[in-house]
């Protein structure tokens, strides 16, 4: 019997489940993880020898090889990477993704530990991987996540280059390394900049907008709460803010919330965080170490960008965003789902929201297996064709290209435009085929949940159906 987050997301699935029509038995197969590898390897450290736990699940691979982050963080057990293994399943299934879902986890904190002994550490892990199948450009290919960065990553690529120095597309074995060890411009702020799109997508749907009770597509003065300032917190408060007009009243972190309704100043904010460890101490804004009930301010958009099941059935009644965008994984329980649907609360769940990164992880793992930057072979020829068509312009109407947009025409093309634009597509894409479904039902709309869940079940029984399953 499964319990808490993992029990969540099976209940969440079995609840779109009964409406996709599937083989007797194939559901049952959909929903459970293929495979749980636990480790428990020695590492010689300080003088003596340390134990650490790990777990990699794969929860399947019905469409290429297993992806999914690999987070280090000391509260982490196998429900919890099974539950997020498939929900990793159900977002690259959404996304239209060549890849099945996976997860994996180090029982560890980070910071008790100098970085060359996470070094250490981390090449082990890697090591216990690598002979049990679990890592590999063709089978098995984790991500940063919770814990882990992109130096990380780098020490697995070369940990795993050295054990198969044959393997010609070994680089693809991880994706969110740095740009110089062959990764891709766009990794690091990628899942902020997927919850930015999803976002927009919303506010374009005339259909979705109008049943969260938004009266215009504008994101201008609209107020937000961000809690967690992590990677995708950072990313998306910055975005919003500087690129959207959104004022971020509340920023919520470990040690409290940080207000300021007039909007927070989110670079300054950055900093202090980056310097102090949390939002304590910010002259911009009031200060109060019960960050939890700063979920239940007023506000017009709610992100939880943290951790999972922070929005539960003890705060759920109190939620007043009109908007809540899932950036984390799981942030909001089944019970507390249904809650929010009852009161009205539109939800814009985490397999649609936080699929940027996993996308963009994409990206780079076609990168590494073609082995050829992207827009090598067309952008000299498209920039030549575009200062082509200006000067033509400007011949048939006599009139010089109006010096702003001839800027941006002529400019041009590098990867991190190439990925963004590649990454706004399938964010677009994936919202508009969720939201025709939500409303194929003239009659009473599912959620967006629902909608997303289904979608991604199709695609996996398709699959699974067309192998003879």
């Amino acid at each position: 019997m499964s319990s808490g987050f993992l029990a969540d997301v099976e209940a969440m699935y079995e609840r779109a489940a009964m409406y996709v029509d599937m083989p007797d038995g194939l559901s049952d197969k959909i929903k459970a993880c293929n495979a749980t590898y636990v480790t428990r390897f020695g590492v010689r450290l300080r003088g003596r020898m340390f134990t650490f736990r790990g777990w990699r699940a794969t929860h399947s691979t019905h469409s290429g090889p297993a992806k999914g982050g690999l987070r280090y963080a000391p509260n982490v057990d196998q429900d919890e990477v099974e539950a997020l293994a498939a929900l990793m399943s159900y977002k690259c299934a959404l996304l239209n993704l060549p890849f099945g879902g996976s997860k994996g986890a180090l029982e560890i904190v980070p910071s008790d530990w100098e970085p060359h002994e996470l070094e250490k550490i981390t090449r082990r892990f890697a090591q216990e991987l690598m002979r049990h199948g679990f890592l590999a450009s063709a089978t098995n290919v984790p991500a940063p996540d919770v814990g882990t960065n992109q130096q990380m990553m780098m020490w697995i690529a070369d940990e795993y280059r050295r054990y198969k120095p044959d393997d010609i597309n070994g680089m693809g074995c991880v994706t969110g390394k740095p740009v110089e060890g062959g990764g891709i411009e766009g990794r690091t702020e990628a899942t902020g900049r997927g919850v930015q799109y999803a976002i927009h997508a919303f506010f374009r749907s005339d259909k979705d907008r109008a049943r969260a009770g938004f009266e215009t597509e504008q994101l201008e003065g609209c107020r937000v709460i961000v809690q967690g300032l992590g990677n995708v917190g950072s990313h998306i408060a910055r975005f919003l803010s500087e690129e959207d007009g959104c004022r971020i009243t509340a920023v919520i972190e470990r040690d409290g919330v940080v207000r300021n309704a007039d909007g927070l100043d989110i670079e300054a904010l950055i900093a202090h965080h980056a310097a102090t460890g949390g939002v304590k101490g910010f002259s911009g804004g009031g200060f109060d170490s019960e960050g939890a009930k700063a979920l239940e301010d007023e506000c017009d958009i709610l992100i939880p960008a943290a951790l999972e099941s922070v929005i539960h059935k003890g705060n759920a009644e109190n939620i007043k965003a009109r908007l809540v965008v899932e950036a984390a994984n799981g942030p909001i329980t089944f019970e507390a789902d249904a809650i929010l649907e009852r009161r009205g609360v539109t939800v814009l769940p985490d397999m649609l929201a936080n699929a940027g990164g996993v996308v963009v992880s994409y990206f780079e793992w076609v990168k590494n297996l073609t082995h050829i930057p992207f827009g090598l072979m067309e952008r000299r020829q498209t920039d030549r064709e575009h200062h082509v068509l200006a000067r033509s312009m400007e011949k048939m109407t006599g009139q010089a290209f109006p010096p702003e947009d001839k800027n941006e025409f002529l400019a041009a093309r590098g990867e991190i435009d190439l990925v963004r634009s590649g990454l706004a597509e399938m964010m677009h894409q994936a919202f508009s085929e969720v939201s025709a479904l939500a409303h194929k039902n003239k009659g009473k709309a599912i959620t967006l949940r629902d909608a997303a869940y289904q979608i991604a079940i199709k695609r996996i029984a398709g699959a699974y159906q067309a192998i003879g399953l």
